[in-house]
């Protein structure tokens, strides 16, 4: 049988167009976290991927890791930038360790209480510092998500910031708070969750940085004696997609994984806004010394603290200025 060469052009012009009417391939995402599964964190992830999932019709999934089952998030973000790794909720901690100008959202008492915080990370200003991670971190960023705003937990009394002086204290490993310990002459130590509670509780460390919801969830309260609501930084999260990843899907599935993903992440927001004084009023029931400290309980410790950050992240007048606005 022969095949005339205008027929063989028919049959693959018709196949181009069957293959260009067919939906995109299906995938199955990969997304990472270091958060347990009952934090809010892992919740809004999940929930992400089930609107995915139903949005697409099926066509894509979200297979969620969470509890550093993937790595750490060091080696999340280096799985990220290969394309290893399609997505992650992360905190703004590790990918300030690759742009440093993202530590100004670390800056003590930019945000007052957790309703300031969630107001500054919706705004103009906080979105327009996203536009430079797909160069300089391999990573598209969507949109911004909170882990509440920052307590101290001690296992001894803390009467004054001079009380921290010389205690190891835990912190998650990056730069704006190791500066802010440094400044106060503690001694900060990094270590992931779930080592946190073992070494509390056999002195390994003597005090955390750490938010209300896991202090309440995982029980830290258990082995301290004094819980200081100081309420010094925001802790936020950013949703992240692989640039390499991004790079290879649909305009129509950019948009919508991009909008789904940063819903999700969005929604924590309000949960921290919703529930993080329901969690700061039960610590106050579990018979610990409990403390509200304002910014002056830390002496000259901030103002080094924005001498060191000063160049290192050039957006910190202009998110300042949004902070004060937006009060």
């Amino acid at each position: 049988m022969t095949i005339s060469f205008k027929g063989l052009a028919r049959g693959v012009a018709c196949a181009a167009l069957v293959l260009a009417a067919l939906p995109a391939a299906a995938k199955e995402f990969r997304l990472g976290l270091i958060t347990p599964p009952p934090h809010t964190w892992t919740k809004a992830a999940e929930a992400f991927g089930a609107e995915l999932s139903e949005k697409s019709g099926g066509a894509h999934s979200v297979s969620v890791f969470p509890a550093r089952q993937l790595g750490n998030e060091a080696q999340m973000l280096q799985q990220l930038q290969t394309g290893a790794l399609d997505m992650a909720f992360m905190t703004v901690a590790e990918v300030s360790n690759r742009v440093p100008n993202m530590g100004a959202f670390y800056a003590p008492y930019l945000a007052k209480d957790i309703n300031h915080a969630s107001a500054i990370l919706r705004s103009d200003t906080a979105r327009g510092m996203l536009a430079v991670l797909p160069q300089e971190a391999g990573v598209v960023g969507v949109g911004y998500g909170s882990a509440g705003m920052r307590q101290i937990l001690s296992r001894g009394a803390v009467n004054s910031a001079a009380d921290l002086s010389g205690l190891k204290l835990r912190i998650t490993p990056f730069d704006p708070i190791l500066d802010f310990y440094n400044a106060l002459g503690a001694a900060p130590t990094p270590m992931p969750l779930p080592a946190v509670y073992d070494a509390l509780a056999n002195g390994q460390v003597d005090a955390i940085d750490m938010d209300v919801e896991l202090i309440n969830v995982l029980k830290y309260h258990e082995h301290a004696d004094t819980l200081l609501i100081s309420n010094h930084m925001m802790f936020p999260m950013v949703g992240l997609i692989s640039a390499r990843v991004y790079a290879g899907l649909s305009d129509a599935d950019k948009a919508m994984i991009s909008e789904l993903m940063a819903k999700h992440v969005d929604s924590t927001l309000d949960v921290y806004m919703a529930k993080e004084p329901e969690w700061t009023d039960a610590l106050t029931k579990v018979g610990k010394t409990f403390k509200r400290v304002d910014q002056d309980f830390f002496g000259d410790a901030i103002a080094q603290w924005e001498t060191i950050w000063a160049d290192k992240a050039p957006s910190l007048p202009e998110l300042r200025k949004t902070a004060a606005d937006l009060q």
